[in-house]
C-alpha cells in the first residue's frame, strides 16, 4: 500500500508540474506580449540611421553660398555606405521655410562613406528646415530633418492659406489641379492638367524629370508631415500628370508639383485643406 500510496503521489505531482508549464506558456504568448514583442525584435534588426548635419558656417547668411554635409550613419556611429537609388538619385534634400513659401529640392553629391554634400544660397533671414530623403539599402525610405536658422534681412511670412484658386501660372504654363478636395486617411489622386497660359493649347512635351513625368513633394502646414510622391504613370509627357497619395492627418498641406520642359524645371505649388 505504501509503494502504491508513492506512485501514486508521485502522479499528482508530475500532473501538477505540467500543468504549472502549460499556464507559463500560455501566458507568455498571449495577447500583446509574446507575437509582437518578436516583431518588434525584427524591426530592430533593419537598418536604423542617423544623421550629423555639417554648415560650413556657423552663422549661415542669407544672400551668401552655404555648405552643406550630411553624414549618414548606424546607430552605433558607423558610416552607412550603400543607399537605393530613388528617383535617380541617392539622396533628396529638400530646403522650406518656415512659412513653406521658400521651396528647393537638391540633389547632394555623394563622397562616399555616408557623405553627401552640397551648397545652396538662401533669400532671405530666418528660419529653414532640411528635409534628407533616402533608402539605406536593406532599409526603408527615411527622412531626417534640422532647422537652420540664417541671418540677413527677413521676407515677410507668407500666410498658408487653401488656394483660392485651382490654377497657377508658372514661365508660361497654365497648371491646373483638378481635384482639391482630399480626405484625411483616403487615397486621393492630385491630377496636374498643364497648357500653354496664352494659347491654352494641352502640353504633350513633357521631358522626363527624375525619371518620371514628375515629382510631388507635400508638406503639412507646421511641417511635421512630409509626403514624397510617386506617378502612376511615369512615362506620361502630358497633358495631365497623375499622383496618387494619403494625407495622413486633417490640416493645411502645402503641395510642389515640378516638372521639365524644353530642359527647364519649372514647379506648380498649391495649398489645400484636407478634411
Amino acid at each position: 500500500m505504501k509503494r502504491i500510496s508513492l506512485l501514486a503521489l508521485m502522479a499528482v505531482m508530475l500532473f501538477i508540474a505540467a500543468c504549472g508549464k502549460q499556464d507559463k506558456q500560455v501566458s507568455g504568448g498571449h495577447g500583446a506580449h509574446g507575437g509582437e514583442h518578436s516583431e518588434e525584435q525584427a524591426s530592430e534588426q533593419m537598418p536604423i540611421t542617423n544623421v550629423v548635419w555639417t554648415l560650413s558656417s556657423e552663422s549661415p547668411k542669407s544672400g551668401e553660398n552655404i555648405g552643406i554635409t550630411i553624414q549618414i550613419q548606424s546607430s552605433g556611429g558607423q558610416p552607412v555606405e550603400q543607399f537605393d537609388i530613388n528617383h535617380e538619385r541617392k539622396l533628396h534634400l529638400i530646403v522650406v521655410s518656415r512659412d513653406l513659401s521658400y521651396f528647393d529640392h537638391l540633389h547632394p553629391e555623394y563622397k562616399g562613406k555616408g557623405q553627401f554634400e552640397v551648397s545652396t544660397v538662401l533669400p532671405a533671414g530666418g528660419d529653414y528646415k532640411l528635409i534628407a530623403d533616402y533608402i539605406p539599402t536593406g532599409g526603408e525610405a527615411t527622412t531626417n530633418s534640422k532647422w537652420i536658422k540664417v541671418s540677413g534681412p527677413s521676407a515677410s511670412p507668407t500666410p498658408i492659406k487653401p488656394s483660392s484658386e485651382h490654377s497657377v501660372i508658372v514661365d508660361g504654363i497654365q497648371a491646373t489641379l483638378d481635384n482639391d478636395r482630399p480626405e484625411a486617411g483616403k487615397e486621393f489622386e492630385l491630377n496636374f492638367k498643364l497648357a500653354d497660359a496664352k494659347s491654352g493649347k494641352p502640353i504633350t512635351d513633357l521631358e522626363p524629370y527624375l525619371g518620371a513625368v514628375g515629382h510631388v513633394v507635400i508638406i503639412s502646414e507646421d511641417t511635421e508631415r512630409y509626403l514624397h510622391v510617386h506617378p502612376m504613370d511615369e512615362k506620361a509627357v502630358g497633358p495631365d500628370a497623375k499622383f496618387m497619395t494619403t494625407f495622413p492627418s486633417a490640416g493645411i498641406y502645402k503641395i510642389w508639383g515640378q516638372f521639365q520642359r524644353n530642359g527647364k524645371t519649372f514647379i506648380a505649388p498649391f495649398v489645400v485643406d484636407v478634411k
